[in-house]
């Protein structure tokens, strides 16, 4: 009888760096402070699952790749299938200077791996599968404003080519009916002209009929019942609406996964950058690393907040006599974020009170 001489490999844990891309993966294979095997795959779970589990039987498998067009299937097909998988921000992975002007598929699933043994990668929140096609809808809402801001600039410039002038301002803060009507009302001399000027307005008419149906399907999905309270706490902070009380929290979606203030105000943007060398230290601005989606937001309902909270405004105002505005509001979008966490945290409306 031919006796079974499989090598097993428990209690025996394998790291490995998977740079993905959509045509193939590059994976590295690393256990005890050695590199066993880097290689090129079909983009598939499944199949480094096979692989795995065929040459080295019974191990705890380490998983690393970084956050990109890809998302976040990777990771929940990973961990559905056993694996201990991490997404990280390609920015924080430590780079040496030859991988920096040497980089390959190869170097990179090596680095990967490297860095995953060694414990110095700290993978990033992944959302559940709900909340990260919210996070979606809400994100096409916000780029399809965009675009039709887009839009916009494109018909007031198409127009200003020809001398054109525009109505009064009122109408160009809204785009109303009546204002649409007077720009198809305009004639120009040749048939090319006209053709661009409605299909310009088409496209317009498009974007906000498209935005409204974003809009009507974000309403229905906030009426959750362990999504409308949290909402209704944002709201109640002065400056934050509807759709930024949604923004928020899209794209938060756990607070308490932040442990402190600091580490939330980081992940906005609001922080400065700062370069220290022994006693020196210069500041250079805010962050360049923030969410896209969160910082400007802020900063726009701070505005707001001056406006109409007491407190804010004194605050506004003592910070304005020592510093330019537009540095003063980044402040005052500090504290706003500061009372954001708070109501969401204990749950319950923003009671207006005095700033420290």
């Amino acid at each position: 009888m031919k006796e079974n001489t499989k090598i097993c490999f428990t209690n025996q844990t394998f790291f490995i760096g998977i740079d993905v891309h959509k045509r193939s993966w590059t994976v590295t294979i690393r256990t005890n402070q050695m590199e066993l095997k880097t290689f090129s795959m079909d983009p598939c779970p499944k199949t480094l699952f096979q692989y795995m589990t065929s040459h080295y039987t019974g191990g705890s498998y380490h998983s690393v790749y970084e956050a990109g067009y890809c998302g976040f299937w990777i990771h929940d097909k990973l961990t559905e299938i056993g694996f201990n998988n991490i997404v990280i921000n390609p920015a924080d992975v430590p780079t040496t200077n030859k991988e920096k002007y040497s980089k390959t598929d190869p170097v990179d699933s090596r680095k990967l791996a490297r860095e995953l043994e060694k414990g110095s990668l700290k993978g990033i929140y992944v959302p559940d599968l709900f909340h990260q096609q919210f996070r979606n809808l809400c994100r096409l809402r916000a780029q399809t404003v965009q675009n039709q801001t887009r839009t916009k600039n494109r018909i007031k410039s198409f127009i200003s080519l020809y001398g054109i002038k525009m109505p009064a301002r009122s109408e160009l803060c809204h785009w109303s009916k009546s204002f649409i009507n007077w720009l198809e009302s305009l004639e120009f001399a040749c048939s090319p002209g006209q053709t661009t000027l409605r299909l310009l307005i088409q496209d317009l008419q498009n974007q906000r009929h498209q935005l409204l149906q974003i809009t009507k399907e974000i309403r229905k999905q906030v009426k959750d019942p362990h999504i409308q309270p949290f909402i209704g706490y944002l709201r109640s902070v002065f400056g934050i609406g509807f759709v930024s009380a949604v923004t928020l929290y899209s794209e938060l979606i756990d607070i308490h996964r932040f442990p402190d203030f600091d580490h939330l105000a980081s992940y906005v943007g609001l922080i400065p950058s700062v370069k220290a060398s022994g006693e020196q230290s210069t500041t250079r601005g805010m962050t360049k690393r923030q969410s896209s989606y969160l910082r400007s937001l802020l900063i726009e309902a701070a505005w707001i907040a001056v406006r109409r909270d007491p407190a804010l405004t004194l605050k506004y105002s003592e910070l304005s006599r020592r510093m330019p505005k537009n540095k003063a509001i980044i402040r005052i979008a500090k504290k706003l974020l500061s009372r954001i966490r708070y109501v969401w945290i204990n749950q319950s409306p923003y009671i207006p009170a005095i700033v420290e």
